[in-house]
């Protein structure tokens, strides 16, 4: 057996009392400290146990005396749980002292298990030899728990930082090496975890961490200061961009083993980049608002919630009172002039504070001067820093109130006007009515002038002469509403302007013969080709020659040109009249213009037909002007654009003349008028057609199922049952579907003729009517049938 290199020479030889006492001594020794003893012999068998040792195996002396001790002292590896070697046995064996052994559990004579520490020693006789072993060992269970419950929380804590997912966490070591991070730092870097076991922190993420600011703080500021707070840190990241985060830094402190202490830094990283960027928008948003806030031209006030009184005002709003920034800070709105008194001004804060928002849209102000204005004010409350601001914005709308009279008044102007047109289509159709019977009459008076006498002649011209001039004063109140309106519709067409002056002197031959007027007419003797409205361009010759006729006196002469002066068709109509006075000229266009030219007398007329010539002409891309002296006549101009290119004479010549049909045809004419209808009938009957006459809508679809009439003339305003629905009902009739329909009406505007051939009518005669506009309308006899 090896001897103990370190054991004491042996004592001098003891007398065996002295002996006995230094055992007892030792024995009392062994039993009062606070670690377990146990001592056996030489071979391993249990001589002593003082009180720890008993308390902790659960034997006593005297049942573990001469017990071996592998049977008392059970020990296995804490991590394992397997069996340990004896720390005496080993002793025994070995000789040597075994020290402090870790790790391992001690199993009581109950089964119960605690933690030790434990370490042998050998007992040497005088001779050096091993006489037997001493066994000390202490219960760490306490220590043990202590340490468990540090690592527990360690664990605890790391599980923690590593599910965090705001802020960034990271832990480094005293080197700054990481130790840990959580998943969202991993995640958001794109740093894999294991890629950062001793790792410098700057050298993560191909060196992107590698901060120079934030380097020199964790190498010179951490060692001497405990922690650091909110260093911001603005920096680009490869992987992820430009960042800035605020960083907060503390040393910790972890213990290993319970024994050695390790200085750890816990880094917290908040990423405010977006934070930063909402700060720099809502302070860009701050110095928007406030430049608006500034430049507005509306008032600005803003109000306090609680006291209602001024705490800001705009420039304008300054201006607009006549009060400086200063002035009116404090005040409160019945003192600078909005609303009529303090109880007005008070109550209207009390339904702000119960509503949260009121406007008044005329509400009175006055400024300072005393300048009287309505004003737009609309006022809401809204959160301002979590507190409730008033905003009130001031409008002067006294140009807008302006324009709100003119809306309604245009708005009015046009309903007048609206109205105007439907009273003129109401009074033209009206006035047709008996006009259509009077002109039948007269050309059943004409059919028979071999007949009259010479004053039953004149008579007749007279009428006629009339007639037609009502006819026309009619027309030209419909017409000048349309061009008025903008609803007129040229119906262009190349035509010779020569052959539309010669119908516009047929129509005023009367007038013009009855005031025994010299006429001359002056034509070239080719064609002038103009691209217009055949109807319309005869109206404007019509109405010139009318004004001609009506202001030069009898015996007077009048003058009709036409001529092609370069790129343009010229009429010209000159007369020896009273002429226009210097005041009238510029307004001779004029609606309704109808001043008296001379002073015995006052012409006719209603003051449109200028001004319908002016505005035909202007439509058809043309100009119209006037010379005139007073007492020695007037000079019309009419200039209309040439067509440049030669024409192929068919398209300009007029339209061949529909001749009567040669076979009687069957007619049947419907109106309630009675004088229109029998009139209309005698005329056609004289023309030698078979006629039936019916005066209502019942009568008419009865008689034209029994008759089948080949044309039907049918008045439109027919009382219970108008035109169109009785042109419905007999365009379903099987033997009636092909009837040829005429419309008969007062009504002549565009909108009419589409409704009525929208009903089924196959022409629209507007009263009064001619023969020759009748014979036109009738079917040509390849179209009669039997």
């Amino acid at each position: 057996m090896k001897t103990d290199p370190q054991r004491q020479p042996p004592e001098p030889n003891l007398s065996d009392k002295a002996l006995h006492e230094q055992q007892d001594w030792l024995r009392v020794t062994l039993s009062s400290i606070g670690d377990a003893v146990i001592t056996t012999d030489a071979k391993g068998n249990v001589t002593f146990l003082n009180p720890v040792a008993e308390s902790l195996i659960g034997w006593s002396l005297n049942e573990a005396s001469g017990v071996p001790l592998d049977a008392v002292f059970k020990i296995v590896n804490e991590e394992t749980r397997q069996t340990v070697e004896n720390p005496a046995t080993r002793v025994l064996r070995e000789g040597w002292v075994v020290g402090l052994a870790n790790h391992t559990l001690l199993i009581a004579k109950d089964g119960t298990e605690r933690p030790i520490h434990d370490s042998a020693a050998p007992i040497r006789n005088r001779q050096g030899e091993i006489a037997g072993v001493v066994l000390v060992f202490r219960d760490i269970s306490d220590r043990r728990m202590a340490e468990r419950a540090v690592q527990d929380a360690l664990a605890y804590a790391e599980n923690i930082i590593a599910t965090l997912r705001h802020p960034f966490l990271v832990v480094l070591d005293k080197a700054l090496r990481v130790v840990t991070a959580n998943r969202s730092f991993y995640r958001t870097f794109h740093v894999a975890a294991e890629d950062t076991e001793n790792r410098l922190v700057y050298e993560l993420g191909n060196r992107q961490w590698d901060i120079p600011a934030l380097r020199k703080l964790l190498e010179d500021v951490l060692p001497t200061n405990h922690a650091f707070q909110d260093f911001e840190v603005e920096h680009d990241f490869p992987s992820i961009g430009r960042k800035i985060m605020l960083v907060n830094a503390r040393r910790i402190e972890r213990v290993n083993n319970g024994k050695e202490r390790t200085d750890l830094i816990l880094l917290a990283i908040e990423d405010v980049t977006e934070r930063r960027a909402m700060e720099a928008k809502l302070k860009e948003s701050e110095i928007r608002y406030r430049r608006l806030f500034e430049t507005a031209r509306d008032g600005v006030l803003l109000l306090d919630s609680n006291t209602g009184a001024i705490t800001d005002a705009n420039p304008f709003m300054c201006e607009l009172l006549s009060y400086s920034h200063d002035e009116l800070i404090g005040k409160e709105l019945w003192e600078i002039g909005l609303f009529k008194d303090a109880e007005a001004s008070r109550d209207a804060y009390r339904k702000l504070q119960e509503q949260g928002y009121i406007r008044y849209s005329h509400l009175p102000l006055e400024t300072r001067q005393g300048k009287h204005a309505a004003v737009e004010f609309v006022s809401n409350v809204y959160q301002e820093d979590h507190k409730p601001v008033i905003q009130c914005n001031i409008r002067d709308n006294t140009a807008h109130h302006k324009l709100e009279l003119a809306m309604l008044q245009a708005e009015a102007m046009a309903d007048l006007n609206r109205r105007k047109d439907e009273f003129l289509a109401m009074l033209s159709h009206e006035l047709r009515n008996p006009l259509a019977p009077i002109m039948n009459a007269v050309h059943l008076l004409r059919l028979e002038e071999r007949g009259e006498n010479p004053i039953q002649q004149q008579a007749r011209t007279i009428i006629e002469r009339q007639v037609g001039q009502l006819s026309h004063l009619v027309d030209d109140l419909l017409e000048v509403s349309r061009i008025m309106s903008g609803r007129i519709r040229l119906q262009n067409e190349t035509l010779d302007l020569r052959g539309v002056v010669e119908r516009a002197i047929e129509s005023v031959r009367p007038l013009i013969e009855q005031r025994k007027h010299e006429l001359t007419v002056s034509q070239p003797k080719e064609p002038i080709w103009v691209n217009a409205d055949s109807t319309r361009m005869e109206q404007v010759a019509v109405n010139l020659l009318n004004n001609a006729a009506k202001y030069t006196e009898e015996g007077g002469r009048i003058s009709l040109s036409v001529q092609q002066e370069g790129d343009e068709a010229v009429l010209r109509v000159e007369d020896t009249g009273v002429g226009i006075s210097p005041e009238l000229l510029p307004h001779i266009f004029d609606l309704f213009t109808q001043a008296q030219r001379s002073l015995d007398r006052s012409q006719g007329g209603l003051g449109i037909g200028l001004t319908l010539a002016q505005r035909l002409v202007e439509i058809h891309g043309g100009r119209i002007e006037v010379q005139s002296t007073l007492g020695q006549g007037s000079e019309f101009v009419v200039r209309l654009p040439v067509l440049q290119s030669a024409v192929d004479l068919s398209r300009s010549m007029p339209a061949e003349t529909i001749k009567p049909a040669e076979t009687s045809l069957r007619v049947l004419v419907v109106d309630d008028n009675v004088d229109a209808a029998d009139s209309a009938a005698m005329l056609l009957r004289r023309s030698g057609h078979d006629l039936r006459v019916a005066y209502s809508s019942q009568a008419a679809l009865e008689t034209a199922v029994i008759f089948k009439p080949q044309l039907i003339l049918l008045d439109i305003g027919l009382p219970k049952m108008d035109g169109y629905e009785v042109a419905r009902r007999l365009r379903e009739h099987s033997e009636l579907k092909d009837v040829r329909l005429v419309a008969v009406t007062g009504y002549g505007q565009d909108a009419d003729r589409q409704r009525s051939r929208s009903a089924g009518f196959d022409h629209h005669l507007v009263k009064p009517f001619t023969l020759e506009q009748v014979q036109q309308v009738l079917p040509k006899s390849s179209d009669q049938s039997n």
